[in-house]
């Protein structure tokens, strides 16, 4: 097992990272500061429904069934509806893809903007009513078409990332968030998270977030059930693989760098391993091993 020096991350203010960010950034006009911005409201508003949701009734389920098979909580709807709202209202969209909706989103054209935003608004819901973590997955993607937009402006491999991150509702809430010079964390909380160990929670932000924070490995291969994987590209997998990069590490199907894959679905699986360089070294020996 690797220790927690393989990772490269760094830890700046919320309000420092995104301005620097902005500013340093050459021909901006503030768009993808606004956007991000508005997608961390979103993130607060959610945090803030996590932690109510017993005493307010927002556990259990909305009684619906997601485009990727899954029971609907009733925090997914609202979470996902939250993120919807926020993003349309930066001015910066024009594009959103959500494991929520079957089709892709596309802002009106008197908010509309120049990016694709794809996430998984409540990673891990299953976890709610037992109080596990659960998280938020995003990628913001500059669209390369000109004209109306459309669904196909969300179909891009991960290496075109311009900002991707995750929020983790736990202990504390936490976002992790890189544009492409290194990972930064936020605590919305000051208590930290809890020590790495080899366990699966069975939600991938929060494991993910141990992971770089601590070091070592999440996998999620294909298997009979899954073949393909379970894992969905656009909005689990790209922005998680953007930002264990970012912090040094690798993200791969076990054959192919994830953000090298040209999507060609709004709602692809692919099996997926993240972690420290030479932990994925290791389980690439033996995937190639067994292959012979």
């Amino acid at each position: 097992m690797s220790d927690q020096s393989v990772f490269d991350v760094d830890v700046w203010t919320l309000t420092r990272f995104v301005m620097e960010t902005g500013r340093k950034a050459k021909g901006s006009t503030g768009e993808l500061t606004q956007l991000i911005n508005s997608m961390l409201t979103a993130v607060k508003a959610i945090s803030s429904a996590v932690r109510k949701a017993g005493l307010v009734h927002l556990q259990g389920l909305a009684g619906q069934v997601n485009v990727t098979g899954d029971d609907q909580k009733k925090l997914d709807v609202l979470s996902n509806d939250l993120i919807i709202n926020m993003l349309q209202a930066s001015y910066g969209t024009s594009v959103l893809v959500s494991e929520e909706n079957k089709d892709a989103i596309i802002t009106p054209a008197e908010k509309r903007g120049k990016y694709v935003v794809c996430f998984d608004p409540l990673d891990g819901s299953s976890n709610i009513d037992c109080l596990a973590p659960i998280g938020t997955i995003f990628a913001i993607y500059k669209r390369a078409s000109d004209g109306d937009p459309t669904d196909q402006d969300a179909l891009q491999p991960g290496s075109q990332i311009v900002c991707a991150g995750y929020a983790l509702y736990g202990s504390a809430t936490l976002v992790a968030l890189s544009t492409g010079a290194g990972v930064n964390f936020f605590m919305l909380d000051p208590d930290g998270s809890a020590p790495y160990g080899a366990r699966y929670v069975g939600s991938m932000v929060s494991d993910v977030h141990r992971t770089i924070a601590y070091g070592g490995i999440f996998m999620y291969p294909a298997n009979e059930k899954s073949p393909k994987g379970k894992l969905r590209l656009l909005y689990e997998c790209n922005p998680i693989a953007f930002l264990i990069e970012q912090a040094g590490g690798i993200a791969t199907t076990g054959t192919q760098r994830i953000l090298d894959i040209k999507p060609e679905t709004l709602h692809q699986r692919v099996p997926f391993v993240v972690g420290s360089q030479d932990d994925v070294e290791e389980y690439l020996s033996f995937v190639k091993k067994h292959q012979k």
